[in-house]
């Protein structure tokens, strides 16, 4: 790590659930994409030190710092403490609920940043440094009390009671706060044409005091309450922030080419929502008692895929658009010199074959708890077309779940999630949300996928479930084999896959996602991947080694930042977060573990657990 980048744990993220900004222990926004999270980013500093822009309000000289979020909020609160004063510095993106914005003008998307006093006298300093578009500098001007940066067809606007000197495109403010004193900065984003104006004072206090209540009645939903309930809280918190609120699409990340490996080029625009993400969602939002969040996630993923069926794709962006051609922002440095910097995502086009497990799986979670909800012919007959293309493409190799460059081969996961789609099937089926007219083919398939795996997909010399047919190289996703009903859980062969993993892939707690001599198509080293740390403990609980699992459970808690969040992936040696953040497969994953350790998880692992033991 150099002087030049903070920490990627070093973030906290803030936002209004259609944008999301990162916020550094230093006050400073480095990261923001408006209008939405896929959009170019106005601020990029964690990307590009010199060209990235930033938002940055801290004390002049040196300080300590502590933060957190405001109880049951997004809303994050981080507090200086100088040699002269003590300052608190508030963060957030006004939110509000749909019905209330009939009578509320607002702009179109709004920060809002408040500064108070709250012991003895702090020098403060701001610098407004914004690169739009990727970026690109735009000399500010001023009109009135706002400064004003203009790129076509985005406007900016900044008010503050705080004056300012302009700079070409940076705007740089100095002032004094005193116990008491209060200073608010707003800055709004608008598309060309009559903008309205960010508000402080009075106005702005009633903005923080309408998103608070927002943040605390929308939480109060959790039903969870079980073993650490605050670490659930923020997950769902962060997941809410990750949500976008138009179509009910969760981001797998509000960040692009935050890398796995420090100066290496494993770096991906994780700004699109994958397909894969879909029963880890549905389980963890219904189980905690977030249905409406369950429902219009399934209902986005069936629209999605409506647009590209029979095929999925692995990925679409919140509307459900399916092209997302990759290219390299070569303006970047990149975080840490780490090359390329990249938008959009080639995997788009790979064929991954369990993303119908997925699709299938999420859909029939949520029909068969909301079990007055009917569905019209259009889905129904979508989802035949689903399980009849996995009757029809599930002996071909895919690109796996991990999106390996190097070519598809028979990925044993695949497989096991094939079987689930044409098992999620006979249950649609059967609960009358399916015709039966191909139910014969879908059940001779399923047997025929389950009994391939057995055979080809168990290696009994090392006594456990293989990446690829035939194969003897592990895969940490082979612990989905617990969570979706394909063996009993506790079944000889599951124990020892989970007991191979642990010893093959395992550094103490945390798990690499696949050997790290695995040939994927890219040069070698990457963290450990935390997700795939709260599967096990998923794997261990649901085959009853409760007590193995919440030991582990508890030591990931600790891997989280000062407040709650976590990325996709993990140093071991350092404990250092590596790759996009926060990431919503990681929170999920936290949530199902703990709903499992806690026994609030009624989805289908334990569901089928039980039907196979005969209880």
């Amino acid at each position: 790590m150099t002087d030049r980048f903070l920490p990627i744990g070093d973030y906290a993220a803030i936002g209004c659930t259609r944008s999301l900004a990162l916020v550094s222990s230093h006050g400073s926004i480095d990261w923001l994409c408006w209008p939405r999270f896929d959009s170019p980013a106005i601020f990029a500093r964690i990307l590009d030190d010199q060209r990235g822009g930033f938002f940055a309000i801290h004390p002049k000289g040196q300080y300590e710092v502590r933060r957190r979020y405001l109880e049951s909020t997004n809303v994050l609160e981080t507090t200086f403490e100088s040699g002269t004063g003590v300052v608190r510095l508030l963060d957030l993106m006004p939110v509000m609920r749909e019905g209330a914005k009939r009578h509320h003008l607002i702009p179109m998307r709004q920060l809002l940043r408040r500064v108070e006093g709250v012991a003895g006298e702090v020098e403060m300093e701001v610098y407004f440094c914004p690169r739009p578009d990727w970026g690109q500098e735009e000399n500010l001007d001023r009109r009135g009390e706002n400064i004003r940066c203009v790129r076509t067809p985005m406007v900016l606007h900044l008010r503050s009671d705080v004056d300012f000197e302009l700079h070409g495109p940076d705007a740089v403010a100095r002032f004094t706060v005193s116990q008491g004193g209060r200073h608010d900065f707003a800055l709004a984003y608008d598309t060309h044409g009559p903008a309205i104006m960010p508000q402080i004072g009075d106005e702005a206090s009633a903005e923080i005091d309408r998103t608070v209540r927002f943040w605390r009645e929308w939480v109060r939903q959790c039903i969870y309450d079980g073993p650490d309930r605050d670490m659930v809280t923020r997950s769902v918190l962060a997941l809410k922030l990750m949500t976008y609120a138009p179509s009910g699409a969760i981001v797998a990340a509000p960040t692009t080419s935050l890398p796995e490996r420090i100066g290496g080029i494993r770096n991906w625009d994780y700004r699109y929502c994958w397909l894969r993400d879909a029963s880890f969602t549905v389980a963890a939002m219904e189980d905690c008692g977030f249905n409406d969040e369950a429902g219009a996630f399934v209902d986005w993923i069936l629209y999605a895929t409506q647009l590209t069926h029979p095929n999925l794709q692995i990925m679409y962006d919140v509307f459900g658009e399916p092209k997302l051609p990759e290219k390299h922002l070569d303006q970047f440095a990149g975080y840490e010199d780490s090359r390329p910097v990249r938008i959009g995502n080639g995997a788009a086009s790979q064929f991954q074959l369990d993303v119908y497990g997925e699709v299938l799986g999420a859909v029939e979670e949520h029909l068969q708890r909301e079990k007055k909800r009917s569905i019209n012919r259009d889905v129904r007959n979508l989802l035949v077309r689903l399980a009849n293309r996995v009757v029809e493409k599930w002996e071909e190799p895919d690109a796996g779940i991990w999106e390996k460059r190097s070519g598809n081969r028979q990925h044993v996961h695949a497989k096991v999630m094939a079987w689930l789609a044409l098992d999620c099937m006979e249950h649609l089926v059967r609960g009358g949300y399916a015709p039966d007219t191909h139910l014969d083919r879908w059940h001779r398939t399923k047997e025929k996928i389950h009994d391939t795996v057995l055979r080809r997909g168990y290696n009994d010399e090392i006594g456990s479930f293989v990446s690829v047919f035939d194969g003897d190289q592990l895969d940490a996703s082979l612990l989905y084999i617990s969570r979706v009903g394909f063996l009993p859980p506790d079944d000889p062969r599951m124990l020892g896959t989970i007991a191979a993993i642990r010893k093959r892939l395992g550094r103490d707690e945390l798990l690499y996602r696949y050997e790290l001599g695995t040939e994927d198509g890219l040069p070698p080293g990457e963290g450990a991947f935390l997700a795939c740390s709260f599967w096990l403990v998923e794997a261990l609980a649901l085959a009853g080694q409760k007590d193995e699992a919440r030991g582990i459970f508890e030591k990931l808690l600790a891997r989280s930042n000062d407040v709650g969040l976590y990325s996709e992936e993990i140093d071991v040696e350092s404990g250092a977060l590596l790759g996009n953040f926060p990431q919503a497969l990681t929170h999920f994953a936290l949530v199902n573990a703990a709903l499992v350790l806690s026994h609030s998880h009624s989805g289908r692992s334990e569901r089928k657990a039980g039907l196979q033991r005969g209880t």
